[in-house]
């Protein structure tokens, strides 16, 4: 299989088991990133998983991300997450949320639609390119 065809199957792409492909369509994206992060034992995380997948799907201008912070925690940068799921938007300018966020697929759908008139943020854990090592 080609492998930007496997990247075009992929939705949510997580760190820890798909980098390569992650780090690939980071440099063939336009900047738009949504980090979503969470850990294995997280009921609350287990949920929001498909209801994020299927946003994915809808927003293919969007790279998501899902990153376990035990698994993946150099992708925290210096941040320490209290509670999940805490979320990462980001775009050329920089980041434009970060924080936690109820899990209601339907609040985040808000946030993207509406990401463009946030205000650019110095918080969060740094650029997603550098995280990637893209």
């Amino acid at each position: 299989m080609e492998f930007s065809y496997y990247i075009a199957l992929m939705k949510v792409f997580n760190p820890h088991t798909d980098l390569p492909a992650l780090r690939e369509r980071l440099a063939r994206d336009d900047g738009r990133r949504i980090v979503c992060y969470c850990a294995a034992w997280c009921r609350t995380c287990d949920g929001y998983q498909p209801a994020l997948e299927s946003l994915a799907a809808q927003h293919p201008d969007w790279t998501f991300i899902w990153v376990d912070v035990e698994d993946s925690p150099d992708w925290l940068g210096d941040e320490d997450i209290e509670n999940f799921p805490t979320v990462l938007v980001q775009d050329r300018a920089g980041t434009r949320f970060w924080g936690v966020q109820l899990p209601y697929v339907e609040h985040l759908r808000r946030l993207l639609d509406g990401a463009d008139d946030l205000p650019v943020r110095d918080d969060g854990p740094g650029r997603i390119d550098d995280l990637a090592g893209a």
